[in-house]
């Protein structure tokens, strides 16, 4: 028997810089991957669940949330980029570009923008900008992600380190906003709270009070659904040799999860314009319970707009621990801050929300 047929995945000596790689099997969404992402995240927001909502708004139809978008494009990216992973590291610039209808067909490419290898020399940390495209060959997202991956052999030579310069955060003038999207008319009965762009208050916290305990048949369903193969989140056996000693949740969906908890506070945030950057600040497994509370970080008018406002949030997701129990993602241990132990998620991200055009 040959195992010379079976795509090992790509180690840290394999990745060039500039190398652009073309992402197999394209991935057709159906209405019924949808209602599992809302089975799996207990989703709520009316855009994604409500077809009069979205028509309302100017959209042909509900369409697929922003983050599973995302979780299946860059699932596409995992066998080329990261099956061979120790960890995702972040993320940032990701832009959703255009909305995703049930029946549209996505494929994904990415290049390499960056390569650093570790002081251990057995990993490094490899950096991709990806583009996913639908049918039409029009981008309906990107993004750029940081991974570190195994070394295949040790004494492979380093490459030249080359980190890319990122925006921290996207300007009001860089989201991208829907054409059609039209929100002078959206009725707050929808979502059951009436709390508006204007209502927000820059540098207010929401203490979001509902928790989800996430099970290893969830979390691996989920990865799954996304069709990420990464070897961490599926194969207990390797994974009890490492020192988590268990399988790790993938990252994206604990993003999900406190997204889907976040909506106890943020009920009219109609779509994702952008996420600026993102931390995995300690690991997740099957059987933790998750909470997550909201930071307004500012609020921005849009040009030529008085239907909908932006909002700069930080969400922070914690696991084993209700948000109005901890008073900040941070500690300070021998003179240095670092995340609390129960800090799982730091996401800084963009919402379109409508304004009060009464």
């Amino acid at each position: 028997m040959t195992d010379s047929y079976i795509n090992q995945g790509r180690f840290f000596e394999d990745f060039k810089l500039d190398e652009h790689i073309l992402h197999a099997t394209p991935r057709t969404i159906t209405d019924g991957d949808a209602a599992l992402y809302i089975a799996l995240t207990g989703s709520r927001y009316p855009l994604h669940c409500a077809q009069p909502v979205a028509h309302s708004l100017g959209y042909a139809s509900t369409t697929i949330d922003d983050l599973m978008v995302f979780h299946i494009a860059f699932g596409k990216s995992v066998p080329d980029i990261s099956v061979n992973a120790v960890a995702n590291l972040g993320y940032a610039e990701i832009k959703f570009l255009h909305p995703v209808y049930a029946g549209d067909t996505l494929t994904t490419s990415s290049t390499v923008i960056g390569l650093k290898e570790n002081s251990t020399k057995k990993t490094g940390i490899v950096y991709v900008r990806s583009i996913t495209v639908n049918q039409n060959n029009k981008q309906v997202i990107s993004w750029v992600r940081w991974v570190m991956v195994r070394k295949g052999d040790i004494n492979a030579p380093a490459p030249k380190t080359v980190i890319p310069q990122l925006d921290t955060v996207l300007s009001v003038e860089q989201l991208p906003i829907f054409p059609q999207l039209d929100a002078n008319d959206f009725d707050t009965a929808v979502t059951g709270s009436d709390k508006l762009w204007d209502d927000f208050i820059v540098g207010e916290r929401i203490n979001h009070p509902a928790g989800m305990t996430v099970d290893d048949s969830d979390h691996t369903l989920a990865t799954k659904l996304y069709q990420n193969n990464a070897k961490l989140h599926f194969d207990e056996l390797a994974m009890q040799q490492t020192s988590f000693g268990h399988r790790l949740m993938y990252g994206g969906h604990v993003i999900s999860i406190c997204r889907a908890l976040s909506y106890d506070g943020l009920e009219n945030a109609i779509t994702i314009a952008a996420i600026n950057s993102g931390t995995h600040a300690n690991p997740s497994f099957g059987g933790d319970t998750f909470y997550c509370w909201t930071e307004v970080l500012d609020k921005w008018t849009l040009p030529n707009r008085t239907d909908l406002g932006a909002l700069h949030l930080r969400m922070v997701g914690l696991k084993n621990q209700t948000a109005a129990s901890l008073d900040s993602s941070h500690i300070e241990l021998q003179s240095k801050k670092q995340y609390h132990p129960n800090v799982v998620l730091d996401l800084d991200y963009t919402i379109l929300m409508p304004r009060n055009t009464k």
